[in-house]
């Protein structure tokens, strides 16, 4: 494996963490004005992902630095094309920052319950705008010779990337109200459960429809064949698996079987893009791939060596973290977030 695949790799891993991390996090916060009934039960929902809701983030903020680094012509394309999306994307996730630090320094229902809506639009918009995204990538935009984005915004919004919008939204949703159920007990729980078996058949055909339009609209039949591995099966018998789960009350089993849904889904998607990292719908000449678009030898050396070094630290900390706060919460906790 040369230092150009490694670091596409580096780069899948990246981006599979922060959605196994952030995916939850992203549907949890969702979910905070729709599943909580009052102040009480919305911020024992918060609680849920309060320690380590900021520690998902960084992963996103990690993958970008790695691409800045190891691709900066990918960096540059994607930034200068999606950069009305990624605008708004910003404007949400720092509303929703805010909004958890925010929402409890007053005790107005008012200010609360416009703080948890905040929340709920500043999770709803990337969790969107992620499928959006990652749909673009694999079914091209347009892009030159010279490895400019010459299309504009709308170009972004066509159907297929609407519908993988939607397609993540959803299934963040799920994960998010799995999560919910594994993290509280009661009344909430038992509800959060109800919620995760209703969102389930949505999840289900959403993905299943991007997966067709997938099949239909872009080359991965081309690169992985009609037989394209287990990676993609796990994914299939994963989200298959959660509705089971959830009518059978194992919450735990729900979670994981939607986070493997998750992950591998991601996997997937990687797979059909390498090894481009944007496609170009213009001529797949053009596309930017890990070979025309990387950094020097040198500078995936040194970078290689850090990550082997720190990726591992970074790891270690963060399943401390969820170790630490591993207990259910429920309304009667006194913690406030």
């Amino acid at each position: 494996m040369d230092l150009n695949t490694l670091w596409f790799v580096l780069i899948g891993v990246l981006f599979t963490g922060f959605f196994f991390l952030e995916g939850f996090d992203y549907g949890v916060g969702i979910l905070v004005p729709l599943l909580g009934r009052g102040d009480a039960e919305r911020r024992v929902i918060i609680n849920t992902i309060g320690p380590v809701w900021d520690g998902n983030e960084v992963w996103m903020i990690t993958a970008g630095g790695a691409m800045f680094a190891a691709f900066p012509h990918v960096y540059a394309t994607l930034f200068s094309g999606f950069y009305l999306a990624l605008v708004l994307m910003l404007v949400a996730l720092i509303l929703r920052g805010v909004a958890f630090e925010f929402r409890s320094k007053d005790e107005s229902p008012r200010w609360r319950t416009t703080w948890d809506w905040i929340i709920f639009f500043g999770s709803f918009v990337p969790a969107l705008l992620w499928g959006v995204a990652m749909a673009n990538l694999l079914r091209g935009v347009p892009i030159d010779a010279d490895m400019t984005y010459v299309g504009g915004f709308f170009n972004l919004l066509n159907p297929y990337a609407l519908v993988a919008g939607l397609a993540s939204l959803a299934v963040f949703t799920l994960y998010g109200a799995t999560f919910i159920a594994l993290k509280t007990d009661g009344e909430l729980r038992a509800r959060a459960r109800q919620w995760a078996q209703s969102l389930w058949i949505p999840a289900l055909v959403l993905l299943f429809l991007f997966a067709l339009l997938t099949a239909l609209m872009t080359d991965v039949l081309d690169r992985l064949g009609y037989n394209p591995g287990v990676v993609p099966a796990i994914a299939v018998v994963s989200i298959l698996s959660v509705g089971w789960f959830v009518r059978r009350g194992r919450e735990g089993w729900a979670f994981v079987m939607c986070a493997l849904a998750v992950v591998f889904s991601t996997v997937t998607i990687f797979m059909g893009l390498y090894p481009r990292l944007i496609v170009s719908s213009l001529d797949p000449q053009w596309s930017l791939t890990i070979y025309n678009a990387s950094s020097s030898r040198y500078t995936l050396t040194a970078m290689t060596i850090v990550a082997l070094i720190f990726v591992p630290i970074v790891l270690v900390y963060q399943a401390w973290a969820y170790w630490v706060f591993r207990k259910r919460l429920t309304v009667d906790s006194h913690l406030e977030y």
